[in-house]
């Protein structure tokens, strides 16, 4: 028997026949384990949702009520013949790996993952395994994320040297914005910061989950001069629209691994590329593979041929999963 046999993937997701369970399906199905929160990979309508209780808060939040089993992270559940365990991620609240020992094999399914600390989750945590089946969302050695507290950096300066200006920053509203809000706090910077009403929801959600963001104020109706020197968040979708005209001569900033790419800046009119991500880059994945030494490495989306490339240079078995419904816009 091939190794893994007993799962196969589908453009849908990946499915466990002996368990009738899919793992991050892309149609509602009657069972289904959801490695994290955002959309491409937690999509309502399901019979039940095995997942975090962090991941199921989301999913009520954006969904409505789940018919939800919650596993914690370091407890196994038992679906048919198959043990499944949820292990962290370090992607975004509640974000995990989910752990699958059948046929005396183990299969770790990554989500979407990153090894960075980030004080608004838990800290990823490797597993050895026979397959990892991994993202590659960054997966080409051009993406080296800088570091953290550099981009970080780049912002206050930025609010430093221009204080009659404002600095509004589009980040994605789960896990993006409260990441950025999070690690300003991590810097020192304990002034009020603005956001817009899209993020309140899950601003909240974050905070009854204990993670401090400190004093958050909507930014909206406000007179131009009470903005002035502030930092705002926004949805980038926001950030060149209508209700951006209001604010006080804003330094438009762009909080995503993407902001590497010149062009995805320009396009989106950002003066201000802070290139910040919440999946791993080239050397975290490679680094990931060789750390967890897995016979065989699947790759479910993103850049797929290069990490593949990669694998196969080393000797370890690799192949692309033909999935869809999966985007990078999250990050």
């Amino acid at each position: 028997m091939a190794l893994g046999s007993w799962l196969t993937p589908d453009p849908s997701g990946i499915y466990l026949p002996a368990a009738d369970a899919w793992i991050d399906p892309s149609k509602p199905v009657a069972r289904a384990i959801i490695t994290h929160g955002h959309a491409d990979h937690a999509r309502g309508g399901h019979g039940e949702v095995w997942a975090t209780p962090g991941t199921l808060a989301i999913m009520a939040a954006r969904y409505g009520p789940q018919n939800g089993r919650p596993v914690d992270y370091g407890e196994s559940v038992t679906l048919g013949p198959i043990e499944v365990g949820f292990v962290p991620a370090g992607h975004v609240l509640g974000s995990a790996q989910v752990v699958l020992d059948h046929a005396g094999e183990r299969i770790v399914v990554s989500g979407d993952y990153k090894r960075r600390p980030d004080p608004t989750c838990t800290p990823f945590q490797p597993v050895k395994c026979d397959v990892f089946i991994t993202e590659a969302t960054f997966g080409l050695p051009v993406f080296r994320h800088p570091e953290t507290t550099d981009e970080i950096d780049k912002l206050l300066s930025a609010l430093r040297t221009e204080p009659e200006r404002c600095v509004l920053v589009g980040a994605y509203a789960l896990g993006k914005a409260q990441r950025v809000i999070a690690e300003l706090r991590g810097m020192g910077f304990d002034d009020p910061i603005y956001i817009h009403g899209a993020l309140q929801a899950l601003c909240d959600l974050y905070a009854e989950h204990g993670v401090a963001l400190g004093e958050l104020r909507p930014a909206t109706g406000l007179p131009k001069k009470e903005l002035e020197g502030r930092i705002i968040l926004c949805p980038p979708g926001a950030l060149n629209d209508r209700w951006s005209r209001r604010l006080p001569d804003p330094i438009t900033a762009m909080a995503s691994g993407w902001m590497r790419v010149r062009q995805r800046a320009r396009q989106r009119n950002v003066e201000l590329p802070l290139i910040l991500s919440d999946h791993a880059d080239w050397d975290e994945l490679t680094r990931t593979i060789e750390e967890l030494a897995p016979r065989e490495v699947w790759v479910t989306h993103g850049r797929e041929d290069a990490l593949v490339h990669w694998c196969r240079l080393r000797q370890i078995r690799a192949r692309a999963l033909d999935l869809s419904g999966f985007e990078d816009e999250d990050d």
